[in-house]
């Protein structure tokens, strides 16, 4: 319970790679406030888990791409807790599309959602970490947004997800006198069936060199990690979790 009594913020929390942290951040003791735009029912059921893992909990319904809606879900949320120590920036749309051939709007879209999203939600969540003297920001990019990677019909999602890169690495610098810290987990792509890890070390997967495909639960472990005690002198840090892909 090495979370105990810490406050967890995760936007789009109820499924997926977001549903896994917010789950492992639980299991260390944290008390978890999921986010989520539209679908209330995976909200509802993630809060079910949650609660059956003895977590004090809540779901907000949350449009992030815009600074005074996270204002309002990071007030909302310290309303409930009496403070704010953990924020998850896990939102980020995904989309196929060529410079060319894409609209605008999908590129606004994507940045409003990858980039201005932690944008909004850091500066709404920077006040209550000062105020404690201590806080975890965890940006989610994805493998090789470290090193500004190419790769064709995604250059909208590619360029947002090193942006953000830039940004925590920044933020990292500013907040390090306050006692907060900011770093990145690059996940893999990861299967929507959402395998355990027991059902992963089943299943070969050559495209992987550890040799098994990637889990939610991996991705949560590294961001547990960033989110505790034993990483105070670690800021401004990207891990990509990836199994060895595209090293």
């Amino acid at each position: 319970m090495a979370l105990r009594n810490r406050v967890a913020l995760i936007t789009g929390g109820t499924r997926g790679i977001g549903r896994g942290i917010a789950l492992r951040l639980a299991k260390e003791g944290a008390r978890i406030a999921i986010g989520y735009r539209t679908n209330k029912n995976a909200a509802q059921n993630t809060l079910r888990h949650l609660q059956a893992a003895g977590a004090d909990c809540v779901a907000v319904e949350a449009d992030i791409t815009t600074a005074a809606r996270c204002e309002q879900f990071v007030n909302t949320v310290t309303d409930r807790f009496g403070r704010l120590d953990i924020l998850v920036n896990n939102v980020g749309d995904f989309r196929w599309g060529t410079l060319a051939e894409g609209s605008l709007e999908d590129w606004q879209d994507i940045f409003a959602s990858n980039l201005m999203s932690v944008v909004f939600m850091s500066r709404a969540a920077l006040p209550h970490m000062r105020k404690g003297r201590w806080g975890r920001i965890i940006n989610l990019g994805a493998v090789g947004a470290e090193r500004a990677f190419g790769q064709a019909k995604i250059s909208a999602y590619a360029s947002a997800k090193a942006a953000v890169v830039a940004l925590s690495r920044s933020l990292a610098l500013e907040e390090a006198k306050n006692g907060i810290t900011v770093n990145v987990v690059n996940p893999s792509s990861i299967d929507e069936k959402e395998l355990s890890l027991d059902e992963a070390r089943r299943i070969k997967d050559a495209r992987f060199p550890i040799g098994r495909p990637p889990t939610v639960d991996d991705v949560a472990a590294s961001v547990a990690f960033f989110a505790s005690e034993e990483a105070e002198y670690v800021t401004g840090q990207v891990v990509n979790v990836s199994g060895g892909w595209m090293l």
